[in-house]
């Protein structure tokens, strides 16, 4: 999720604008977030490694039946 669009609950302004503390808290919470929502590499390496997997499973099995 995007910080752009949630509204702070404190002072009811866009979090991305920073107008309080908290909307400031939460918006470096958020950046330092990064844009996979605080998976590491390690993860996302795993689930693309399990991605290709599948496509070449896909593939193998779609050869046997033509």
């Amino acid at each position: 999720m995007t910080y752009d669009r949630l509204v702070c609950a404190n002072c009811a302004a866009p979090v991305s604008e920073g107008r309080c503390p908290v909307c400031r808290a939460s918006r470096e919470r958020l950046e330092q977030q990064g844009p996979f929502g605080g998976l590491s590499p390690a993860t996302l390496l795993m689930l693309l490694v399990v991605l290709v997997a599948m496509v070449a499973l896909l593939a193998a099995t779609a050869q046997q039946t033509v």
